[in-house]
């Protein structure tokens, strides 16, 4: 093509040559590998931050692999960064690899951080985290999602802008030639494909780029073309809406003088295709001056951080993205036959999904693709053909698996690495240590991390991931432990991202270790905390973490605020956690006997307040302190009898306040209920005087929507209430017989109050009672049937079933020591390992209820290391 001079130079003193670009475009990667190995420049110039010039030899190290970022963080405010993103079809990774193995020198000449950091603050608007802003999201950046098109430039964002500079429109922008149409924000990519008649800029894209390579003859003419696109769109656009990219273009062109006047016309720039007209317009060098005079500035520190395919799409929010960046490393990293290649990845990943995918699946595919492409006029193949293909051959027109191998392969997981001779803030070197000690290695997949506290290097892991957590470093997130609630195990989610570089270089202003910094932290937020509630869970995280230099901090600030706060709702709330916390004390053999001090302190101050508390209480402040109550009541029974010996036996004392909760007038029903229910379960409550409570509660002269109130109480809430209706059948009949008396009138009142209670039973449950309110009264303990015939329950108890049972339960609670009576205890005088089966996991016979079960087998039991002969039975 004409025009632009090709995206060359003419002759002697014809200009740079400028190389304009798709950023992450595998397509441009190619055409500047050709071009810089054609034109053999004596100097590379990149986009990006010169302040990371120093950090380009790192590109050449054996440890460093793509996908990477340069990070610049303000020095006095970490948490002020951005990020210039590269991966290996990057076309500045390429030109940076091109000048290292060439010994040629590469230097970057956009806006330097220091001015993009402070920018951002200058102009009122919140620093952003991620480079890029092709579709105006907040961020400074170098990237864009058109061919070059950076979109906001080095300091854009979505807040006001700090207004135009000398000589610019009203966007910032030098002012658009005659007849150009209005300064708005485009698209450049979109729109180009929009004038061939496309409505895909990605697909047309693919088409004239990504797979014509880099042009046949002369490796410049990709360039030409698209400096004289982008030339044409200026021209009629402007700015673009990019109002800030003014000031950088003025800098770049600045540093192309300078390097000119050092190597004359052996000049090489690689930039976004956007900037390439700016930086070809003949400035002066005082207007050039005249834009980047007055910018503030801040002390910035760069370095090399890992990045991830992920980061690289579009839908991780970052303006600069691609839709498919696994895809785009494909089409650049594999030397033939890509669409071959791409399925066969495709079917190995469906392989280890368990999907059935043959060879012939393979050739299938790959002929459909192609047959697509023919009918479609495409050159080869695209994402789009692929992704059809895949569908109807290897998934069978689901998009289940589909969406599998789109998370998997065309986004992808991949993440960069990054040598450790890069520059790095103490904290992170010390963190990295840690983590290869621990064999720990951050990835960017997300992986559940099961540990057992009781080994070493799992106690370790556990201790860094909460000592991180207390820094705001959430490498991990706790989860949910499967098959075991016990203190000594943990699951934890582990998913590493690049911004948990920028956390940790902010949180090395607290020190220069992990257990350093994670106890300076930990103290600066005991002292902060605005409630108790803080101070307990921050004491309880501190226990877990394993910093016994910030627990006296912490205790002092959580002692004075527990004797300064009188509101009961929130010691109740501050109780639970402390007892947390003794319980991980304990698992991790650390002294908690302060701690239980001011754990029974606290709960003497609960009991004391709780009575009063509890009166005058609207509905949602009784229900309120009725979960109140139930943690204090799970709390205390976690303490012990004898937490604290000057404290004296704290459960007698706490069933004392819950027998004067339950009987007091002037308590909500459903904290009544709640407390007759807590004290039954104990035995401190007799069936007969639960009978008969409930038959007050529930008599005539009591209002309706007190009674069901008192019945959420003592049935709801998850504590099991429904069985005991099914079990105990005299308080089912109570609430039966309570229920068809009430009024009409006051029925809708109360009944969603009911609807909740018993919504919550199980399904079994629910049919059960059911069926029990079916019979009717005098009828509901006629007779046990067997099969699916829900019976109810017979007048007196089976024994010969019961014996039956009695051997199995013995050996699933391990005790088969006893051996001489547990089969009396049987009936048959026998072994009770032999009673009611036989050895091996066979079969049982002749156990009534447990027909049909086998032993699965003998082991040992978990930590125990004794033969208890059975470990489990399967149906």
């Amino acid at each position: 093509m004409t025009g632009a001079d090709g995206g060359g130079r003419s002759g002697s003193g014809a200009g740079p040559l400028l190389l304009g670009v798709r950023h992450h475009g595998p397509g441009s990667a190619r055409a500047v590998r050709a071009a810089l190995a054609a034109a053999r420049p004596r100097v590379v110039l990149i986009e990006g931050p010169p302040e990371a010039d120093a950090l380009i030899p790192l590109a050449a190290d054996e440890e460093m692999r793509p996908p990477v970022a340069l990070l610049a963080h303000a020095v006095d405010e970490p948490g002020r960064s951005a990020f210039w993103p590269l991966a290996e079809f990057s076309p500045e990774w390429v030109a940076i690899r091109w000048a290292l193995e060439h010994d040629v020198p590469a230097r970057f000449i956009d806006l330097p951080a220091a001015h993009t950091l402070a920018w951002e603050t200058a102009a009122g608007e919140a620093p952003a985290t991620e480079a890029g802003d092709g579709n105006g999201s907040a961020g400074p950046g170098t990237e864009g999602t058109a061919p070059g098109g950076d979109g906001a430039g080095p300091a854009a964002g979505r807040g006001p802008d700090a207004g135009p500079a000398p000589g610019t429109d009203a966007a910032g922008a030098p002012a658009p030639a005659g007849g150009a149409g209005p300064d708005v924000r485009i698209d450049p990519l979109a729109v180009l494909a929009g004038t061939a008649g496309h409505d895909d800029p990605e697909r047309w894209w693919e088409d004239v780029v990504e797979h014509r390579g880099a042009g046949e003859g002369d490796p410049l003419a990709p360039f030409g073309a698209l400096e004289e696109a982008m030339a044409a769109l200026r021209e009629a656009y402007g700015s673009g809406g990019r109002g800030r990219d003014a000031v950088r273009e003025a800098y770049m062109r600045l540093q192309v003088r300078a390097a000119r006047r050092e190597f004359a016309d052996g000049v090489a720039v690689v930039c976004g295709a956007w900037h390439v007209p700016a930086l070809r317009r003949k400035a002066t060098v005082a207007a050039d001056r005249a834009l980047l005079r007055g910018l503030p500035r801040v002390k910035v520190d760069m370095t090399w951080v890992p990045w991830t395919h992920r980061r690289l799409s579009r839908g991780s929010g970052y303006g600069a993205g691609i839709d498919s960046p696994g895809w785009y490393g494909h089409l650049f990293g594999v030397p033939d036959r890509p669409v071959e290649r791409w399925m066969t990845k495709v079917a190995g990943l469906l392989r280890a999904e368990d999907r059935i995918v043959s060879p012939a699946h393979v050739i299938e595919a790959v002929r459909l693709a192609e047959s697509l492409a023919a009918l479609r006029g495409r050159p080869l193949p695209g994402l789009g053909e692929m992704t059809d293909a895949v569908r109807a051959v290897m998934c069978e027109g689901s998009d289940v698996p589909l969406a599998l191998v789109h998370d998997r392969l065309v986004v992808g997981d991949v993440m960069g690495e990054v040598p450790p001779a890069a520059p790095a803030v103490p904290l992170q070197r010390d963190l990295a240590r840690t983590q290869r000690r621990l064999r720990l290695r951050p990835e960017a997949l997300e992986r559940v991390l099961e540990l057992d506290l009781r080994k070493e290097t799992d106690a370790g892991r556990s201790r860094l991931l909460h000592r991180l957590r207390l820094l705001g470093v959430d490498w991990g997130e706790p989860a949910a432990s499967r098959g075991s609630t016990g203190t000594f195990r943990e699951t934890w989610r582990l998913r590493w991202e690049p911004e948990l570089s920028v956390r940790v270089a902010e949180a090395g202003v607290w020190g220069t270790t992990v257990p350093a910094a994670a106890t300076a932290k930990a103290g600066a937020d005991a002292l902060a905390a605005p409630d108790l509630a803080e101070v307990t869970a921050l004491a309880e995280r501190c226990l877990r973490a394993e910093l016994p230099d910030a627990l006296p901090t912490v205790m002092r600030v959580l002692a004075e605020r527990a004797a300064l706060d009188s509101d009961v709702g929130r010691l109740a709330q501050a109780l639970p956690a402390l007892v947390r916390s003794l319980r991980y004390g304990d698992v991790r053999g650390t002294d908690t006997r302060a701690l239980a001090e001011v754990a029974a302190g606290l709960a003497e101050r609960v009991f004391v307040g709780l009575p009063p508390a509890c009166t005058a209480l609207d509905a949602d402040a009784a229900e309120e302190m009725r979960r109140h109550v139930d943690a204090v009541h799970r709390a205390v029974g976690l303490l012990g009898d004898d937490p604290a010996p000057a404290h004296g036996d704290l459960r007698a004392r706490w069933r004392t306040v819950l027998r004067a909760l339950s009987e007091r007038d002037t308590v909500p029903g459903v904290i009544r209920g709640r407390t007759a229910r807590l004290l039954l379960d104990d035995g401190e409550l007799a069936q007969e005087e639960a009978a008969r409570l409930m038959g007050l509660v529930l008599s005539p002269g009591t209002p309706p929507a007190d009674a069901a109130a008192w019945i959420e109480g003592f049935v709801g809430g998850g504590v099991g209430g429904g069985m005991l209706l099914v079990h105990d059948e005299r308080l089912l009949g109570l609430v039966d017989a309570w229920l068809t008396g009430v009024p009409a009138e006051a029925f809708t009142d109360v009944l969603p109050l009911l609807r909740r209670t018993f919504s919550a039973y199980e399904q079994g449950v629910r049919r059960t009672l059911g069926e029990l309110v079916r019979r009717g009264p005098g009828q509901r303990g006629s007779g046990a049937v067997t099969g699916s015939d829900r019976p109810g329950f017979a007048p007196g108890l089976d024994t010969g079933r019961a014996d039956a049972v009695l051997p199995v339960v013995r050996l699933l609670l391990g005790l088969d020591g006893d051996r001489d009576g547990a089969g009396q205890d049987a009936g048959d005088g026998e072994d009770s390992r032999n009673s009611g089966m036989t050895e091996g996991g066979e079969v049982f016979e002749d156990v009534g209820v447990f027909e049909g079960v086998e032993v699965t087998g003998d082991d040992e039991r978990a930590g125990g290391g004794e033969d208890t002969g059975l470990v489990g039975v399967t149906r």
